[in-house]
C-alpha cells in the first residue's frame, strides 16, 4: 500500500469503514517488495528464529540494529495497518485526520434533565392549552360527541401524514395484534367520550378532581379482577382522595349528575383500557402503538356521534356555532383542539419512557394541579373553600398512591435485575 499513515488515519472515516476501508487495506506485491530491507546483506542461516523475506533470513535484531531506516521513519507492518480506527483516534488535525475516533456527544446526551424537563413542560403545556380550547369550544358548540370525533380524526390525519413521510416508519399490523387493540381502542374511545360529556357539562376543574378517583378503580380492577394483591398501605393512602373528591362534589357549584357521572365512567373505561393494555403487551414502538389505537377509537366514536348529535348538528349546531364565532374561528378552533389533544397524548407518552415511574407519577399529579388551577384562573370559576379543601386533599391522596405504588414498581425491577 503507497499511502502513509497519516492519509491512512486520516481516510479512517466514512468511506474507509468496514469492508471498504479493510479492501483499501490491502497490500499488493508491488507494495510488499518495497518493505524489504534491500540495503542488507544476507548474515546466513539464522535456524528456527529467521524471518524469510524475499527469499533472505533476517534475525529480528539485525533489521532493528542494522537498518538505516530509523524506528520512527520505518514504514508500518501488515498488523499495523489493519488498525485503521487506533490511527484516527490518534491522528492530529495537521495530519489531515477529523478526529473520527472521538465520539461527538450531542445536545440531549449532555443536558438530559434539560430536555427531560422540556418534555415535561411541553407535556404540561400542551394539557393545559388543549383544555382551555376545549371547555372555550363547548361554550359555544356544547355537542362533545362530535367534538370527541374531531379530536382523534386530526390525530390520525397526522399520523398518516407522519407515516407518509416516513417519521416514523409504520410499523407492520396483523390480526393477532389487531384482536388485541380493539379491546384497549374501543375502552379509551368510551373514556375519551365521556371525559369530554363531562368537560362540557361541568368545570373543568371538577372534571378533574373526579378523574383523580382513577386510582382507586385501577386499584379495585387489579385486586378484584386481576387477582392481584393490593398491599394495605396502598389502600390507605386512597383514602384522602375518595374523602377529597366527595368534598368537592358536595359543594361544587358547577355540579350536575351528568358531567358527574360521566367523568366515573371515564374512570372505569380508562381502568379496564389499562387491562386490557397488559394483555395486549406489544414490541410496537409507542408512537406507532397509540396512532393504531387512534385509528380504532376514531371509528368506534363515530356512530354516536352521528346518532345521538348528528340531526341536532344539521338541523341548528353548525349553524349557531358559526354565527356566534364565525366560520374562520370555528374551524381553527376545532382544528387546534384536535391537534393539540394528540400532541399532548404523545409527548406525555414519550415523557413516560424517559423517566423513571415514581417521577413520571408525581409529574402526572402535578400536571393535574396546574390544570385545575389554570381552569380556575382562566375561566374565573368560582369555588367554594369546601370545594377548594377537597380538591387539595384528593391531589395529596394522589400523590401519596403514586409515589407508593412506584416506590414498589422500583423494588419488582430491582429484584428481577438481582
Amino acid at each position: 500500500m503507497a499511502s502513509s499513515a497519516g492519509t491512512l488515519s486520516g481516510s479512517a472515516t466514512g468511506s474507509c469503514t468496514g469492508i471498504a476501508g479493510l479492501l483499501r487495506l490491502r497490500r499488493s506485491p508491488r507494495d510488499a517488495a518495497s518493505f524489504s530491507l534491500a540495503g542488507h546483506r544476507s548474515h546466513g542461516p539464522v535456524g528456527n528464529a529467521g524471518n524469510l523475506i524475499l527469499n533472505r533470513q533476517l534475525r529480528p535484531a539485525i533489521v532493528l540494529d542494522g537498518s538505516p531506516i530509523s524506528i520512527s521513519q520505518r514504514r508500518p507492518s501488515h498488523l499495523e495497518l489493519l488498525r485503521p480506527v487506533a490511527a484516527a483516534a490518534s491522528s492530529s488535525p495537521a495530519e489531515g485526520s477529523d478526529s473520527a475516533g472521538e465520539a461527538k456527544v450531542g445536545f440531549a446526551a449532555k443536558y438530559p434533565a434539560l430536555v427531560t424537563g422540556f418534555f415535561f413542560f411541553m407535556w404540561y403545556f400542551l394539557n393545559v392549552i388543549f383544555n382551555i380550547i376545549n371547555k372555550k369550544i363547548y361554550n359555544y358548540f356544547p355537542y362533545p360527541y362530535f367534538v370527541s370525533v374531531i379530536h382523534l380524526f386530526v390525530g390520525v390525519v397526522y399520523c398518516l401524514a407522519s407515516w407518509t413521510v416516513g417519521l416514523p416508519k409504520r410499523a407492520p399490523m396483523d390480526n393477532k395484534l389487531l384482536k388485541l387493540l380493539i379491546p384497549v381502542a374501543i375502552c379509551h374511545a368510551i373514556g375519551h367520550i365521556t371525559s369530554n360529556v363531562s368537560f362540557a357539562a361541568v368545570a373543568v376543574s371538577f372534571t378533574h378532581t373526579i378523574k383523580a378517583l382513577e386510582p382507586f378503580f385501577n386499584a379495585a380492577a387489579s385486586q378484584f379482577i386481576l387477582g392481584q394483591q393490593i398491599p394495605f398501605t396502598l389502600w390507605l393512602s386512597l383514602a384522602p382522595v375518595v374523602i377529597g373528591v366527595s368534598l368537592a362534589s358536595l359543594t361544587e357549584l358547577s355540579f350536575n349528575w351528568l358531567g358527574f357521572i360521566s367523568a366515573m365512567i371515564s374512570n372505569i373505561s380508562f381502568t379496564y383500557r389499562s387491562i386490557y393494555s397488559k394483555k395486549a403487551m406489544t414490541d410496537m414502538d409507542s408512537t406507532n402503538l397509540y396512532a393504531y389505537i387512534s385509528i380504532i377509537a376514531l371509528i368506534v366514536c363515530i356512530p354516536p356521534a352521528l346518532i345521538l348529535e348528528g340531526p341536532q348538528l344539521l338541523k341548528h349546531g353548525f349553524n349557531d356555532a358559526i354565527a356566534k364565532v364565525g366560520l374562520t374561528k370555528f374551524v381553527t378552533d376545532l382544528f387546534w383542539v384536535g391537534l393539540f389533544y394528540h400532541l399532548y397524548n404523545q409527548v406525555a407518552t414519550n415523557t413516560l419512557e424517559r423517566v423513571a415511574p415514581l417521577t413520571h407519577a408525581v409529574g402526572n399529579v402535578l400536571k393535574r394541579v396546574f390544570v385545575i388551577g389554570f381552569s380556575i384562573v382562566v375561566f374565573g370559576n368560582k369555588i367554594s373553600t369546601q370545594t377548594g379543601i377537597g380538591t387539595c386533599i384528593a391531589i395529596a391522596g394522589v400523590a401519596i398512591y403514586s409515589y407508593i405504588k412506584a416506590k414498589m414498581e422500583e423494588e419488582k425491577l430491582q429484584k428481577k435485575t438481582t
